[in-house]
């Protein structure tokens, strides 16, 4: 195990703070070294020791600054576990977010969705996973359709799910001290565990379609 990541410093707070609402060019560059070091090298760190936890979290990123300012005020990553199948993490003021979800979604992979969904077993094995996720404090969303899709009956028992064109799980890990200390990396592990069986049925059943 490589044990990089120490946790976020308590300056890394700090030099968020300086980037809150429009911050002009001048304060950007003044700002990018040290959000680089202490933002988005122990975002780094962090995802090297999940990745050494399981081989299947070693395909990941960590983003850079692009020019709106959400991107300088908020450290995004992904780690890929299929086709558009991800866990995305999120460190900010508001702390440490993490969410799966399938998005954004590759041509034929809605469809994919919709028969796994219809179908008996792999369908209510899906409502069941979504409930799970929910009561283990989740948030589900996506980009959801008014009334399920054509082809579909209205009354289908699972026509909640059939209207998504997209499924996400999300929720706060929060600001507390353990993420200045490596106990962050449990944390994430944690998280990473409760989405696990979602995100394993997303990857087989539309992480793997065209």
């Amino acid at each position: 195990m490589r044990g990089q990541f120490t946790g976020w410093p308590e300056q890394a707070l700090d030099v968020l703070w300086q980037l809150q609402g429009e911050p002009g060019a001048a304060t950007r560059e003044r700002c990018r070294a040290d959000r680089e070091r202490l933002v988005r090298q122990p975002m780094i760190d962090l995802l090297n020791d999940v990745a050494d936890s399981d081989p299947r979290y070693e395909d990941f990123s960590v983003w850079h600054y692009r020019t709106g300012s959400w991107w300088w005020q908020n450290q995004s990553a992904v780690i890929r576990l299929g086709r558009k199948v991800e866990i995305g993490l999120r460190f900010s003021l508001d702390g440490l977010r993490i969410q799966g979800a399938w998005w954004y979604p590759d041509p034929g992979q809605v469809d994919a969705f919709r028969r796994a969904v219809a179908s008996e077993g792999s369908g209510r094995e899906l409502s069941a996973l979504v409930e799970e996720v929910r009561r283990k404090g989740y948030d589900v969303s996506g980009d959801v359709m008014k009334r399920p899709p054509r082809g579909y009956p209205a009354d289908h028992a699972r026509a909640e799910l059939l209207r998504h064109r997209s499924l996400i799980a999300a929720r706060s890990l929060g600001c507390e001290e353990w993420l200045h200390t490596p106990e962050a990396v449990g944390h994430v592990r944690s998280a990473a565990a409760d989405l696990d069986a979602l995100l394993s049925w997303l990857a087989r059943h539309v992480g793997r379609a065209a």
